[in-house]
């Protein structure tokens, strides 16, 4: 396959929130107490986010597209520093024609990915309401705004089982395709149910009525992966795929499936490799551990059907996972771009992916899969609804994009520039 001819689909994208989405969507009634743009504590020459008298920046990793990569770091970044397109949804779309991305899911930052920040504030009526202005934006503007270049995600209020349900339903009238919610509930915060536990029924059955795929994104079950006291950042992320296989494990384990036979599950940014082994261990295990006496799948159903049927992974750059497809199964597999955070492979995406693709040996029915199909089938998503395949492909997408800069810019030359345009 030609490079050019590829349609790409990224299934784990983040946004920033705009500086105005909640003076937007946040109810008049309660405006006063919604979240608010303050000084950083860390770095008081940047913004963070201000709501419940906690605050919340945004740290370079979460935001480090077109910095050098000596800039990278932990340390507290603002808008000034960001690239535009990190949280202007308009340049957002022109970084994504000049990396040939046709579509993505847009994971929270200030509210947490699943919206693990807003539960672990105390007034819950003020989180809620932050949950669903961030809703109103990034499932009912941005995905009408630009048709054919978001799959609708949102997050729910998951403190609250029955509000939860409300607003999948409202979601689902917003055309959501996918919730994301924590991938191990017990590992964040002061900690909620498993998925065993019967408290999340109400939730998958919402979705599983309403095709609605549950996305898990690794990241706030880190405190699972126990390490030495003090250990480094690099621990962390080398580490965060045991979180996908934990929360796999979880899934699997926890009858949610037997119980929703229809439910769909999305394995955010955890990669592929880990997944052949862990099948192999399930596979083993039932039929050599029938002595636990535990059902968890619907009757006749394997480990290996049920990760088929109701699983979906996504991988960044994985040549090696990419080798076992077989055993993975190819239907099961999808690929992530991760924009704008330190992992990313934007705006270089197309040549890293074919690169691997190719070295694999991959046909171009598997590449047609991996690039986009197998998300459009999962999600429920046409992919070529508003966007016909020829306008959609890398080609014709970085075709409409030839003047976006693309190139290394340090984040004090993008301060320069922000200050120069409010002066």
């Amino acid at each position: 396959m030609n490079i050019d001819d590829m349609v790409m689909i990224s299934i784990d994208d983040h946004v920033v929130e705009p500086p105005d989405l909640f003076e937007k969507y946040f109810p008049k009634s309660l405006r006063d107490q919604a979240p608010k743009l303050t000084a950083n504590p860390r770095n008081p020459d940047v913004q963070a986010w201000m709501f419940q008298g906690v605050v919340v920046g945004s740290s370079g990793l979460n935001a480090v597209a077109s910095w050098p990569k000596e800039e990278w770091g932990m340390d507290p970044t603002g808008y000034a520093e960001m690239r535009p397109g990190i949280y202007d949804m308009d340049l957002r779309v022109r970084d994504m024609d000049a990396n040939g991305t046709l579509a993505a899911t847009l994971f929270a930052t200030f509210p947490g990915f699943a919206g693990t920040h807003l539960a672990s504030l105390p007034d819950k009526k003020l989180s809620l309401a932050a949950c669903k202005a961030f809703n109103d934006w990034v499932v009912g503007e941005v995905s009408s705004t630009y048709p054919g270049r978001f799959i609708p995600l949102g997050i729910i209020p998951f403190f609250d089982v029955d509000e939860s349900v409300k607003e999948i339903e409202r979601l689902d009238a917003m055309g959501v395709r996918s919730i994301s919610i924590p991938e191990t509930p017990y590992g964040v915060g002061e900690g909620y149910p498993p998925f065993k536990s019967g408290y999340w029924d109400p939730i998958f059955k919402a979705c599983a009525d309403r095709n609605i795929v549950l996305s898990l994104h690794i990241g706030g079950g880190i405190s699972l992966v126990k390490r030495a006291e003090g250990f480094d950042l690099d621990d962390m992320m080398i580490l965060t795929p045991l979180i996908s296989t934990i929360a796999a494990t979880d899934v699997m384990l926890s009858g949610a499936i037997k119980k929703f036979p229809d439910l769909k599950f999305a394995m955010s940014e955890g990669g592929v490799g880990w997944v052949p082994p862990w099948l192999d261990r399930l596979e083993r295990h039932v039929t050599n551990q029938e002595w636990t006496g535990r059902t968890f799948l619907p009757k006749g159903m394997t480990p290996t059907d049920a990760w088929r049927k109701n699983f979906l992974a996504c991988y960044i750059t994985e040549p090696s996972a990419l080798s076992n497809r077989d055993r993975l199964g190819i239907d099961t597999i999808a690929w992530e771009c991760d924009y704008p955070h330190s992992d990313s492979t934007w705006p270089n995406s197309p040549e890293m992916l074919m690169t691997e693709l190719t070295a694999s040996n991959c046909t171009d029915a598997e590449i047609d899969k991996i690039t986009h199909e197998n998300v459009a089938r999962f999600f429920d998503w046409d992919p070529f609804k508003h966007i016909p395949r020829e306008q959609a492909t890398v080609g014709a997408l970085r075709a409409k994009a030839t003047d976006v800069d693309t190139s290394e810019t340090s984040k004090h030359e993008y301060r320069r520039r922000y200050e120069l345009a409010n002066s």
